[in-house]
Parts: structure tokens; C-alpha cells; sequence
């Protein structure tokens, strides 16, 4: 008898999925693909190197800046992309300038460190054919400085570590930042939620986050750019009829219901099911935006203030 019971339950056990294997078929292609990641192609903007100065005179005493925004955009980006102290990332533009034979001057580490702290840094907001505006956030950390994460693992902190916030809302189409703030780690993600869309030009169409933003301020700011909120709700959420400020929120709750009594014994379907139909699933793309930033920025600011540090999160995320 416990045989057979042991074999009745087996067979009703779910099989567990298998993960599809994706197959490398065009290998001369993606060898050639994986050989150009390691080419180096050099030049300079004529709009940038024609603005390098500063024509226009202040109307404050003294000296005006020599050099232009997009200047000092250009040098901080290359010392971003390369991990290089503000001495050798002058040390780097005098070398670039020597060989692409450019007359030039360039700015000094001092100037880099002083104009880095008012620079403000424009984001790529194009959107290709016109299409609706698909805007998925979530924030991450940046280490200012502090002990690794192995080392406090293992033998736990003996040092405070400080952490900048960097908010991010992505185009899910085309995977460009729209939106992005630095703030303490302790600010929310809801209390910046209406900053963020406030940065974005142009109607928005659909807006998709964690359960960071199940919060009635949340859906108020997303209702007022009229657009649709998808935010997975708390696994005891309730449905408030009579409460106009969660009416997106009653909706998907709604609907949520309706599919899960498709299929009782489940009782995730319904939550499933409404991700997939959503396109809630479309969230984790800001993730791999985060995992792009990272990868290629690293997860340190070296700047020493905070209006350091804030340019060089938002000169990460404009690349």
C-alpha cells in the first residue's frame, strides 16, 4: 500500500521544466562579432570639438569658463568608461588629441573636479516610429566606499560603508534611459516616482514596477500623465471599490481573481497569468539595465561630494 501511494503521488507531482538551450548555428558570424568587441575607433564630434569654448562672456566679474559643457561631458565620460582618476584621464585626452593631430587644449584635473559639480547631464529621450511610451523603474546602489562583499560575508563589517540611490526609469523598446536621480539610500523608491516622470517628455503610455510602488501616491502620479499602472500588488491585497485613488489598482486585483478562478488549485495562476498578460514581465529589462551600467561603469563612485557623485551616476546612465 505505501508503494502504491508513493507511486500515485509521484505521478501527480508537476514535471519540472526544462530550460531551452540556445544553439550557436552562424559560428564564423559571432566569432567575428565577439573578435570587433575588441576594436578601438577614436574621433571627436565636429559639434563637440567646434564647441570645445566658451564664446559667450558671463555677466559675473571676472574670468568666464573656458571650456563648454559638452568639453567637460566629453572627459568625465572617458573617465567613467575607463576607471581612471582625474589626473589620467588628462593624461588620456592629451594622448587622444596628440594622435588624432586635434590643436586643442585640454582641462586639468582641478577644472575636472571643480565643473563636475554643477555639470548637468542631458539623457538620450529619442523614440524610434512615434510608438507609444513603455516606462519600467527601479533603483539600484552604488558603492561610495566601504569593504567588500565577500569580506563582510565572512567576517562580517568593521568599517561603515556608504551607498549612493541611482532611480532609473527605461524605454522597454529600446532599452535608453529616460529618467534618472541619485539620492541618499534611505529615500524610497515611491517618494521619487513623480521626479522621475516628471524628467520624461511626451505622453506615457504604460508604467511598470515592483511592489516598491504598490502605494496609492504611486498610482495617483501615474494617473495624472494618463497612463496605465502595472504594479504588482501585495499577496494580501484587497479590492476598494469605493476608492477612486486605487481604481488601477482594483482593476488589475480584478482581474487577477477572474483568472485565478480558471484554476483554483494553483494559487498563483491568476498572479502569473496577469503578468504575462500585462506585460509586467517587460519590468525585468531594468535590470538588465542595471546589470549594463554595472558591468561596464563598475559598482564604485570615486567622486568625493556629493555633486560628484550625482554627475557621474547620471553621465553612467546617459551612455
Amino acid at each position: 500500500m505505501n508503494n502504491k501511494n508513493s507511486i500515485e503521488r509521484s505521478s501527480k507531482r508537476p514535471r519540472p521544466k526544462r530550460k531551452r538551450q540556445y544553439r550557436i548555428r552562424n559560428w564564423s558570424e559571432y566569432n567575428a562579432a565577439l573578435v570587433q568587441r575588441g576594436s578601438l575607433t577614436v574621433w571627436l564630434d565636429e559639434a563637440t570639438a567646434g564647441g570645445w569654448y566658451n564664446h559667450q562672456k558671463s555677466g559675473k566679474r571676472g574670468a568666464s569658463c573656458t571650456y563648454t559643457d559638452s568639453a567637460l561631458l566629453c572627459a568625465l565620460t572617458l573617465q567613467v568608461v575607463y576607471h581612471l582618476p582625474l589626473r589620467a584621464t588628462q593624461g588620456l585626452l592629451l594622448s587622444l588629441f596628440g594622435l588624432l593631430g586635434l590643436s586643442l587644449p585640454v582641462p586639468d584635473y582641478s577644472t575636472l573636479s571643480r565643473r563636475r559639480k554643477r555639470l548637468s547631464v542631458p539623457l538620450n529621450q529619442t523614440r524610434s516610429g512615434g510608438r507609444d511610451l513603455h516606462l519600467v523603474v527601479d533603483s539600484t546602489g552604488f558603492k561610495v566606499y566601504g569593504e567588500g562583499e565577500w569580506k563582510v560575508r565572512q567576517h562580517g563589517w568593521s568599517k561603515h560603508r556608504t551607498w549612493r540611490k541611482l532611480h532609473l526609469g527605461i524605454d522597454q523598446a529600446t532599452g535608453h534611459v529616460q529618467a534618472a536621480l541619485v539620492t541618499t539610500p534611505y529615500t524610497s523608491d515611491k517618494a521619487m516616482l513623480p521626479e522621475l516622470l516628471d524628467q520624461v517628455e511626451g505622453p506615457i503610455a504604460q508604467v511598470s514596477g515592483d511592489g516598491g510602488y504598490d502605494y496609492v501616491d504611486c498610482y495617483d502620479t501615474i494617473a495624472k500623465r494618463g497612463a496605465k499602472a502595472t504594479i504588482s500588488p501585495r499577496c494580501n491585497a484587497r479590492i476598494h471599490p469605493r476608492s477612486q485613488r486605487l481604481r488601477g489598482r482594483n482593476e488589475n486585483l480584478e482581474r487577477i481573481r477572474e483568472l485565478q478562478g480558471r484554476r483554483r488549485r494553483d494559487k498563483n495562476w491568476g498572479r502569473k497569468e496577469w503578468k504575462k498578460e500585462s506585460g509586467y514581465h517587460r519590468r525585468s529589462l531594468v535590470e538588465t539595465g542595471v546589470m549594463r551600467l554595472k558591468t561596464i561603469f563598475g559598482h564604485r563612485l570615486g567622486a568625493r561630494t556629493t555633486q560628484g557623485r550625482n554627475a557621474s551616476c547620471c553621465s553612467a546612465a546617459r551612455r
